[in-house]
């Protein structure tokens, strides 16, 4: 299956934009009559027959949509510092859209390397990943943030903090985690969170988790738990 990224779809007849028309006639070598399949990046995917192959606006008739595809059952925020190689950020932004996230916060903090983002770059990775996936949903790419302000909000679900130090508190993602819940889950940068971050996020209700005994590198850390959540929520 061949996916398109068309964000403003509407109506039965759709004009694929630039990028997209060219990919689909001149890479991928497809004419009047073939069908392909679109994403509204919003659970809807579409199933629409070409007919006209312009290369620089190829339009299609909508034959079928199948609404709420593959929609999960929970909601995953991961919020996580920017490293400072900005590729590992992207590398994580891509696998996770492959496993199942719906929103990504990239988070100041006190220990941060990086604190300024391209989101324009980071939401073509996101849709890139989303097309190479076959996925109908697309995850939310916030400004950066600080702690202090994410932590803060209010959020309707399971709130963890993932950290190095020693506490008595902490459990296991794993064994934290409630199948069905919608989740938040903060990851530091490599010189991890401070111990007021840490203290802070407690008053605000996080609970502390850990991903395992090995040290993980920060875009490491939170692949696992993308990965640890959709397996509890298999």
């Amino acid at each position: 299956m061949q996916l398109y990224y068309t964000p403003d779809i509407s109506g039965n007849i759709y004009t694929l934009n630039k990028e997209e028309s060219r990919h689909c006639t001149k890479v991928m070598r497809m004419n009047c009559g073939d069908i392909i399949h679109l994403s509204d990046g919003r659970g809807c995917l579409y199933e629409a027959r070409i007919i006209d192959a312009n290369p620089q606006a190829c339009c299609v008739e909508i034959e079928s949509v199948e609404e709420n595809y593959e929609q999960r059952g929970y909601h995953l925020t991961i919020a996580l510092a920017p490293t400072k190689n900005i590729d590992r950020t992207e590398w994580f932004l891509e696998k996770a859209t492959e496993i199942g996230l719906d929103q990504y916060i990239p988070l100041e903090c006190k220990h941060s390397e990086r604190k300024t983002i391209n989101l324009d770059r980071c939401n073509r990775v996101v849709v890139s990943a989303l097309k190479q996936s076959i996925k109908a949903y697309i995850p939310e790419i916030a400004p950066i943030t600080k702690f202090s302000d994410l932590v803060s909000q209010h959020f309707d679900g399971d709130k963890f903090i993932a950290h190095c130090q020693e506490s008595d508190e902490k459990r296991l993602l794993r064994d934290a985690c409630t199948k069905g819940s919608n989740t938040l889950i903060l990851i530091g940068p490599e010189g991890d969170f401070s111990s007021s971050e840490i203290a802070l996020a407690h008053q605000y209700g996080f609970k502390d988790i850990s991903l395992g005994t090995a040290r993980l590198r920060t875009e490491t850390a939170g692949l696992a738990a993308c990965h640890t959540i959709a397996l509890i929520n298999q």
